[in-house]
């Protein structure tokens, strides 16, 4: 399994405008091979291949006065820049075609100098090495001082350098690592995620929801009302960006610290974990938009099914039109749809009285072991089976068809 591990990174001075220099190189180069295809289509002249993109954008573009300064910064990062951009045009074609799942990919765009956030990669070409000094040597910009956390597993194969919208510096090296299986355990659970509560277990657990962005909502419109006010263009201005840059860096840095406690802590307790397979783009476009974006439940259900795979856990995502909150999980029947005011009923069959969110946690857990055996059946939101189950052939059905011989009439 390869992994990331980041860490901080306090460059000096010197070292920040050798970064800065890279980070316009870099971007420099993506944007003259976007341009350069962007032109060949529009002239009808034939898809410019890799090899000759590289050829015409760095080898030949070095020996002009107009590019001569890409020599300056090292050659591995312009390649990794070209090495980008083909990526992005594979993933478009590749969406085009329908080869690519997911949403559809819109074709590669031109990077802006304006945007605060830049990152370079080096590959082991580039020879990057921690030295002695357990600093991060790097070609042309020297030895960076790096904060770390935590000791690497294992020699890195890349780093990233970012700089994010806040001003941060972060190394972020890729790591290939075995995975690490935990000792088994019995129990398994069912997770229901949700706003009011953040995850409901089928154990009756329940998860309040933190909403670290609604705790800095006042601080955040301050700061948003100040960039406002500044005049564009000026120094107080790009002030002004980087406050509110670090304020919202602030409530990410929370909500993912939080959400790596908790997944830890349901992989380390469950030897199965299962979750409901959300729609959180949808879900954005409603009235309940800024509560869902701040619950980060795509980032906490990847965290999940990560760290399950990285720890020999079972992990399953159940089907986002499977009817979880309709279905009693005593019985089996299948009620009406309820509106969501509605946090509790009662089976009309069988009379218990369900917790909603706990009740659909219980059948998310039932329908997830379905999925993890393979022997899952799609079922409508309406109740309908779409995929039956296979069952066995009766007696008078198995063996080889026989051909049917014509009668005469």
């Amino acid at each position: 399994m390869r992994l990331r591990y980041n860490y901080r990174l306090d460059p000096s001075p010197g070292q920040v405008a050798a970064l800065s220099r890279a980070f316009g190189c870099a971007r420099v180069v993506f944007n003259d091979g976007l341009r350069l295809r962007q032109d060949a289509r529009v002239a009808g002249l034939a898809y410019i291949c890799d090899g000759e993109l590289s050829r015409r954008i760095l080898t030949e573009a070095k020996r002009t006065p107009k590019r001569a300064w890409l020599g300056e910064v090292s050659a591995v990062v312009l390649q990794q820049a070209l090495a980008d951009l083909n990526t992005a045009y594979r993933n478009f074609f590749s969406s085009l075609s329908g080869k690519r799942k997911g949403r559809k990919v819109s074709p590669p765009r031109f990077r802006s100098r304006k945007d605060n956030r830049q990152a370079i990669r080096f590959t082991k070409n580039a020879r990057f090495t921690v030295t002695a000094g357990r600093k991060l040597r790097l070609p042309k910009i020297g030895d960076v001082a790096v904060r770390w956390s935590r000791d690497l597993p294992a020699e890195p194969s890349s780093v990233s350098v970012i700089r994010d919208a806040a001003g941060r510096y972060f190394a972020s090296f890729v790591v290939r690592t075995a995975n690490e299986p935990w000792a088994e355990v019995e129990a398994e659970v069912g997770i229901d995620l949700g706003l009011a509560h953040f995850a409901i277990l089928s154990d009756g657990t329940k998860v309040t929801s933190p909403t670290f962005l609604r705790r800095a909502h006042r601080k955040l419109r301050r700061l948003q009302k100040e960039l406002c006010r500044k005049k564009k263009g000026s120094g107080n201005r790009r002030k002004a960006v980087v406050r509110v840059a670090r304020a919202h860096a602030q409530v990410a840095d929370t909500r993912r610290d939080w959400q790596h406690k908790l997944s830890t802590a349901i992989i380390r307790e469950n030897q199965a974990v299962y979750v409901e397979d959300l729609c959180v783009t949808g879900l954005g476009r409603t009235r309940l938009a800024r509560s869902v974006h701040d619950a980060g439940w795509s980032q906490f259900v990847g965290m999940l099914e990560y760290k399950a795979a990285r720890y020999g856990r079972t992990f399953a995502k159940v089907d986002r039109f499977f009817p979880s909150s309709q279905v009693c999980s005593a019985c089996g029947v299948k009620d009406s749809p309820k509106p969501l005011d509605v946090r509790g009923w009662s089976c009309p069959a069988c009379g218990t009285v369900h917790d909603r969110d706990v009740n659909a946690a219980r059948n998310i857990q039932t329908e997830g072991r379905r999925v993890a055996a393979g022997q899952a059946e799609t079922v409508h939101a309406r109740g309908v089976r779409v995929r039956p189950a296979p069952v066995p052939a009766s007696r008078r059905e198995t063996g080889t068809r026989q051909k049917l011989t014509p009668t005469a009439a």
